[in-house]
C-alpha cells in the first residue's frame, strides 16, 4: 500500500518531467515541417522584470511561461505513467 503523501510528490515530479520533456521535444521539432505544430503555443508572463533596488541589494523578479502542444502532450503522458504505477 502506498502512502498518500508520496503519491502527490510522485505525480508532481512526473508532471514536471512531462512539461520539461514535452517543451524540449517541441523545441527540437520546430524546424521539421510536418512536426512543427508541436511547438505551437502561447507565451505569457511579465513583459519587463520587476526591479527592487534596496541600495546595497538589487532584486529582479520575472517569470515567463510558454505552453505548447508538446508540453501538454508531455503532461498527459506523465499522468498516464502515474496511473500505471
Amino acid at each position: 500500500m502506498r502512502k498518500s503523501g508520496s503519491n502527490y510528490w510522485t505525480l508532481f515530479l512526473l508532471v514536471l518531467c512531462g512539461i520539461v520533456l514535452g517543451g524540449f521535444i517541441g523545441y527540437l521539432t520546430k524546424d521539421i515541417s510536418y512536426l512543427s505544430w508541436l511547438n505551437y503555443g502561447q507565451t505569457f508572463g511579465l513583459e519587463k522584470p520587476v526591479k527592487l533596488d534596496l541600495g546595497i541589494l538589487v532584486l529582479t523578479f520575472g517569470i515567463t511561461i510558454k505552453i505548447s502542444i508538446a508540453s501538454i502532450l508531455g503532461v498527459l503522458c506523465s499522468i498516464l505513467v502515474y496511473r500505471k504505477l
